[in-house]
């Protein structure tokens, strides 16, 4: 494995050898399948961190900065969303220099695991260097802090849906072991469970020598007494007694919500009564939010001469399912299931292929749940069933009492096709605004339909309203692009489509050319014009023209003085769509370089100021003046800063002032140096 720091090639030298050495985590709670719970009313305290490693988490590609991201020392916490919003929380270390991480994933519907190789789980994640308190908090920014100090360790809160089962893994990158606090607040949406603990069902099993009891949610393992003192039964059996208890994940987990009591002998048939009360710790059952069931809670079950489980229940299926969850009232043996899935068949409107079949298996080696598995999809709707049947081994399945369940059950199940979202759009091309056309083929029973368009407004409509975007002000040489997005549903299947559609540009005139032009200079023009342009249109401003992409360069006519052209150049498309550029071109009288013999700097405008004159074409050019004394008066690089006759503010008297100039002449690389005098009148 490889830390997520990779700040300084020491540190990393360190840290890499630090975590060849450390194992995968075996502490439950530092694995995903082994989370704790979380009630979002209570305050986690971790005294001390175990030093372990499991992996490397996947993170959006907006951290491409080459480190990998692994649980490196961490404890993950499960939870279910009551009611949506935003998640609020804070890890605070207990040592504020120590160095915290976490990611948030959404696992509904995946195995725990997943986490490791499915980054479309990815919520939130905050991999900071920065020490201290790291969580999601009002004051935090951005879904994902990447690694180094650069980053805050805060990042906005998330949003919650309701139903939906997260995951969030606390990093402990520093190697002290030192523990930290987990608290949830600020946030809208509610993680705890308001269901009060209750119990749901009793059922004796086989002879009765076992009591399977259904929680109504799941409860925490530490607060069942392993010798059953939780529980009592009447009436009372001579020398018959519960002798044990135990929780149906406790040995790899914190929570459970099924619990097998045991008995030091079998029940006569007739009716009982299962009562819960404080056990001989002096508390009862606890959710994880250490909320008691009340004393004396009961609910009554009947045991009868042991009957084969019946074939009677399937949980619903959802769109275009891969595979089948059959549910038992009795634990299967696991051993009774063919794996080929031999002991069913699926029949209806398409063929159906089952391909395998499995269940949960407990440490007894049963289950209440057989997942059969398909071939693939079902995705055409209509009316299905699954039968029982004997399997490849000669029997169909069997429960925990050695029944089999009676073969050639059915049980039907409907499904709806499975719906597209791909939608139609036709473009309707203007000069200034291009206009999209949406509508929606219907079919496969689609009555739900919500467009999501550019620029935020959204339409419930089967055929939106057409969209209108304007294009006059896009001057990027990319095509502009528009992303749309549909969801569908038909009630049972949706699907989403999302589409990228690309504008046509509006036509843009534009072009470069030189701003002055000595005399028998040509002008060398650049096309920077954009859009569908079929049609270009010059106008030199002196009588010519050129219906180029890119014209000729162009000699304009010696006039003697200096004469300024507007060019024009009109674009245009096949739509009769035209845009105009215009730019004034200065052709001076001459490019010849003198210094004035004299000048009146009297605020008439003629002759104001001494420069060098038409030193347009003057590279590295230096300019001198100094009074009779041989003190420099003036001096500037630049040609068009000019000497108005002034020192610090105040005239210079009338009279001979000498100048140097030195320049490169741009177009033969020569240089040269001039001087001479200039007389100044006032």
């Amino acid at each position: 494995m490889v830390v997520k720091k990779l700040l300084f090639l020491g540190a990393i030298l360190f840290s890499v050898l630090l975590v060849r050495a450390q194992s995968g985590c075996t502490t439950l709670g530092q694995t995903p399948a082994t989370a704790f719970p979380v009630c979002g009313t209570s305050v986690f305290k971790q005294a001390s961190v175990p030093i372990c490693n499991n992996g490397n988490l996947p993170v959006p590609n907006r951290c491409s900065d080459g480190a990998l991201y692994s649980d490196k020392n961490p404890f993950w916490y499960k939870f279910t969303c009551f009611s949506a919003g935003t998640l609020g929380f804070l890890i605070t270390p207990d040592n504020p220099s120590d160095d915290y991480d976490w990611q948030l994933f959404d696992i509904t519907g995946h195995n725990p695991g997943d986490v490791y190789t499915n980054a479309s789980l990815f919520v939130s994640g905050n991999w900071s260097s920065n020490p201290d308190a790291t969580g999601a908090t009002s004051k935090g920014t951005g879904s994902i802090n990447c690694s180094g100090p650069t980053f805050t360790n805060q990042n906005a809160m998330p949003n919650l849906v309701v139903g939906h089962t997260y995951l969030l893994m606390v990093s402990h990158f520093t190697d002290t072991q030192k523990g930290y606090s987990l608290s949830f607040s600020g946030g809208t949406a509610s993680i705890t469970d308001s269901l009060p603990p209750a119990l749901k069902s009793v059922l004796p099993v086989c002879d009765g020598s076992r009591i399977r009891v259904i929680l109504n949610k799941r409860m925490k393992c530490n607060s069942l007494r392993a010798n059953g003192s939780d529980f009592s039964i009447t009436p009372s059996l001579p020398n018959i007694t519960i002798t044990g208890a135990t929780g149906n994940s406790c040995s790899s987990g914190f929570d459970m919500d099924t619990i097998m009591l045991t008995l030091n002998g079998g029940l006569i048939p007739g009716n009982y009564t299962l009562l819960v009360h404080s056990g001989d710790d002096g508390t009862s059952l606890s959710d994880n939010c250490d909320n008691h069931i009340p004393d004396n809670s009961f609910l009554t079950f009947a045991l009868a001469a042991p009957q084969p489980t019946p074939f009677d229940s399937l949980t619903p299926p959802a769109c275009a399912p891969s595979s089948l969850q059959l549910v038992f009232q009795k634990n299967i043996l696991c051993s009774s299931i063919s794996p080929d899935g031999s002991d069913f068949k699926v029949t209806g409107p398409s063929p159906v292929i089952v391909t395998g079949a499995s269940g949960q298996c407990d440490a007894n080696g049963e289950s209440n749940t057989i997942r059969v598995q398909l071939a693939g999809p079902i995705v055409t709707g209509g009316n299905y069933q699954i039968t029982l049947a004997p399997g490849v081994d000669g029997n169909t399945i069997i429960d925990e009492c050695g029944l089999s369940t009676v073969g050639g059950v059915s049980l039907p199940f409907t499904l709806k096709d499975t719906v597209s979202a791909a939608f139609n759009d036709q473009i309707l091309y203007g000069c200034k605004n291009d206009t999209i056309l949406f509508s929606y083929p219907s079919k496969n029973g689609v009555d739900q339909w919500r467009w999501g368009f550019a620029g935020g407004d959204s339409s419930l409509l089967e055929d939106p309203p057409m969209h209108i975007y304007s294009i006059v002000n896009d001057t990027v040489p990319d095509d502009p692009v528009v992303t749309t997005r549909l969801i569908v549903s038909n009630g049972f299947c949706s699907d989403t489509a999302t589409v990228a559609i690309t504008l046509q540009h509006a036509v843009n005139a534009a072009f470069e050319a030189p701003n002055i032009l000595c005399p028998k200079d040509a002008a060398v023009f650049k096309n920077n014009s954009i859009g569908p342009i079929s049609s270009f249109n010059w106008d030199f401003g002196d009588g010519t023209r050129s219906f180029d992409s890119l014209p000729p360069d162009h000699l304009f006519p010696e006039t003697g003085i200096e004469t300024k052209y507007g060019v024009r150049l009109i674009a245009g498309d096949n739509k009769g769509c035209l845009d105009t550029a215009i730019q004034q071109i200065d052709v001076l009288r001459s490019c010849y370089i003198a210094v004035p013999s004299a000048f009146t700097p009297n605020g008439d405008g003629l002759n104001d100021y001494l420069y060098p004159l038409n030193a347009f074409k003057a590279d590295n050019l230096e300019f001198r003046v100094f009074n009779r004394y041989g003190q420099l008066v003036f001096q500037s690089r630049d040609y068009t800063k000019k000497w108005d006759g002034t020192v610090n503010g105040h005239p210079e008297p009338s009279g001979t002032f000498v100048w140097m100039l030195q320049y490169t002449d741009r177009d033969s690389g020569k240089r040269f140096f001039l001087k001479g005098t200039s007389l100044l009148i006032r």
